[in-house]
This record gives structure tokens, sequence and C-alpha cells, in this order.
């Protein structure tokens, strides 16, 4: 996997946390877990309400997130095939399966499968923490929710979102920039800056729009561009 080079002043910092795969499932864990808290007393209309993930509820994609804890490789690659490598078919089948009859279940599935580790072939940890994380997030900024994941999670993921175009065009939304945390390690790339938060950042990367409007720098309008371009 190639590698986005950094500017002199970021190659004084460590190059990466080096968080262990075993440290990467214990913050997939956590993230899981936070979430379930965060879900537990909503309104049947929240459960209903439109999240980031354009098409699905906030019920539609806890049961996304339960359903991908929740497949084996075998299992994933049946379902592939089964629809015909078509991907969002394969997802809202999968999805389909984990739904509740009510919202209490499809919370009470989610919160059984987060100490689950498995993941389809060759998806890295990483990956995953990005499935988790960013997921979360599209649920928590639609229903108003302030719970911060840890920015050393962020950070990692940040910096693997930056170096690689995995499931989202990360590394193509960074592309010709320098994107710099102010709360945080995080910096990398060279060319025009975009400053903000870890977790602005990462959600940026991984094709989230509207958390531009959370950072700032010269390099903002590229930004903005090539994330709008690269979904």
């Amino acid at each position: 996997m190639s590698q986005n080079p950094e500017p002199s002043s970021a190659r004084s910092r460590p190059a990466s946390l080096r968080w262990s795969t075993a440290q990467t499932w214990a913050a997939i864990g956590a993230e899981r877990a936070a979430l379930a808290a965060d879900l537990t007393g909503l309104a049947a209309a929240q459960w209903r309400q439109p999240t980031l993930c354009d098409r699905w509820s906030v019920e539609e994609v806890v049961a996304h997130l339960t359903a991908g804890a929740s497949t084996t490789g075998p299992a994933w690659i049946r379902s592939v095939i089964a629809a015909r490598f078509d991907f969002a078919r394969h997802n809202d089948a999968r999805l389909a399966e984990q739904l509740g009859d009510t919202p209490a279940e499809t919370l009470r599935r989610f919160r059984a499968a987060a100490g689950s580790r498995r993941a389809p072939f060759g998806t890295p940890a990483l990956g995953w923490l990005g499935e988790t994380v960013i997921h979360a997030h599209d649920i928590r900024r639609p229903l108003g929710i302030d719970s911060p994941t840890p920015v050393s999670a962020l950070t990692e993921l940040a910096r693997f979102l930056a170096r690689t175009d995995f499931t989202v065009a990360s590394r193509t939304t960074a592309k010709g920039l320098r994107l710099t945390a102010t709360d945080g390690p995080f910096d990398t790339g060279t060319g025009p800056r975009v400053g903000g938060t870890t977790l602005a950042l990462t959600m940026v990367l991984a094709g989230r729009v509207a958390f531009a409007d959370e950072l700032a720098g010269p390099g903002l309008d590229t930004l903005r561009a090539q994330c709008l371009a690269a979904t």
C-alpha cells in the first residue's frame, strides 16, 4: 500500500501511534458500546430519522453495523455472490436480517455484537474501525448527540484514510493538501493547509462533506470539491 509523503514538520512526529491489531479491535468494541449507550431511550421518531448515509434511517444504520459485526468471511462471500456483486443489494440484504421487530430489538442485537471481531476477508482492522466510527457519527450528527470518539482512535483512522482509497476515495480527497488537526497529532500531506478537529477531518475524508463547515484554511475549497467529486 503506497503512502503520501508527509511534510518535514510532520516527519518529526511519530508516523503512527502504532496500535496493535488487538488495540484497534478494542477501540472498535468501545465505539460500538458507546453508540449503543447513546441510542438507549431514543423516541420512535428518532429511530426513523435520516442519517448521513443518505438512504438509511438510524435504525437501518444500526442494523447494518450489526450485520457487519455478525457476518463471517464465508457468509460474506456467499452474500456478495448471491447479490451478483451488487454491494448495495448485498448490504441491504444483510441489514434486513438484523432489523428487529422493534427498534429496541435492533439495538439489543447491536449491543450483543459489540465485542465481535468478525470481518470480511482482507478487511484490515483499521478499515473496520472506520466502518464503526464513521457510521456512529452518521447517526450522532443528525440526532444532535455530542459523544466524542477518543482522539487517539480518530488519529489512527485519519492516517489510514489519508494513505489509501479503501472503501471510500479518502486518499484522493486529501490529494495535494496538508491536513492538520487542531486537537491532536494528525498532520499529513503537502500543499494548501486545512485545519480542524480530527473528527471533522476524518469525516470529510470519509465523504461526509457536511463536516467541512467545521474546517478552515486556504485549502478548504479544494478539499470540499475533492470530497464531493469522490462521493
